[in-house]
């Protein structure tokens, strides 16, 4: 990725965009928008980082974890630590016995009427909402400058193939309600200049992570993790 300087107002800069504490009062990190263990390594250059609290950057790591594994462990169709691309879900699904036999419960094998075996998983569906509201708040916040700290009015999640193909195209169309962002935030300039992006989308890793962030009535954040899980979380104006 490009750098984009930002040049909103610094004001809004002062609060941890999840827990809304003063950021002069409280313990401080600089926490990668989105979690580095969503992308795979060699990592973007550039990645996008946002300043929040100590306490919630490492409050939101079990769940971030948890997600790592389970899409990994769907996308590979097993807990397997050696059937995983991902070195990283491996490393924990090898170490973490519980996490593994606790994502391994989520998983329902049955046979079709042609006697193949299919597979379906269960997803905890508050810790994946967990990971994906941050994130979205942090491309949010990186983006537009708009620390949202308020609860989103909506949060919907889903595998891609699971969107019908008039749902599918809806989805990956994110031009908005025509609203042009901030002049000075990161998007005015992407929009602008075509930095990174795809289409709408800006690409963190080709097939592996995207994002849209755009206005429309409220603002409105899609995601894409490995181009299997598709989401969207919505903040009304």
């Amino acid at each position: 990725m490009q750098q984009i300087e930002p040049f909103t107002d610094e004001r809004n800069q002062s609060w941890c965009i999840h827990c809304t504490r003063w950021l002069s009062d409280v313990k401080t990190n600089r926490d990668h928008v989105p979690t580095k263990s969503l992308l795979q390594k060699p990592y973007p250059e550039n990645l996008p980082v946002v300043a929040i609290c100590e306490d919630c950057n490492s409050g939101f790591s079990k769940d971030e974890e948890y997600l790592l594994v389970f899409l990994s462990a769907v996308l590979s169709g097993s807990t397997d630590p050696t059937r995983q691309s991902n070195p990283h879900a491996a490393e924990i699904l090898r170490r973490n016995e519980k996490l593994k036999a606790r994502i391994e419960r989520a998983k329902t094998a049955y046979k079709t009427i042609g006697g193949e075996t299919q597979i379906i998983w269960k997803p905890e569906p508050d810790r994946v909402r967990q990971v994906l509201v941050k994130n979205a708040r942090g491309h949010a916040y990186f983006e537009y400058g708009e620390p949202l700290m308020d609860d989103p009015a909506r949060v919907w999640f889903t595998p891609l193939q699971c969107l019908a193909p008039e749902e599918r195209a809806a989805f990956e169309i994110t031009g908005g309600d025509g609203v042009w962002p901030e002049v000075g935030s990161r998007m005015m300039t992407r929009l602008a200049t075509g930095q990174d992006l795809v289409g709408s989308w800006v690409e963190l890793q080709p097939g592996i992570y995207r994002y849209a962030v755009f206005q429309e009535g409220g603002l409105v954040v899609r995601i894409v993790l490995h181009d299997y899980l598709a989401a969207e979380i919505v903040w009304d104006a």
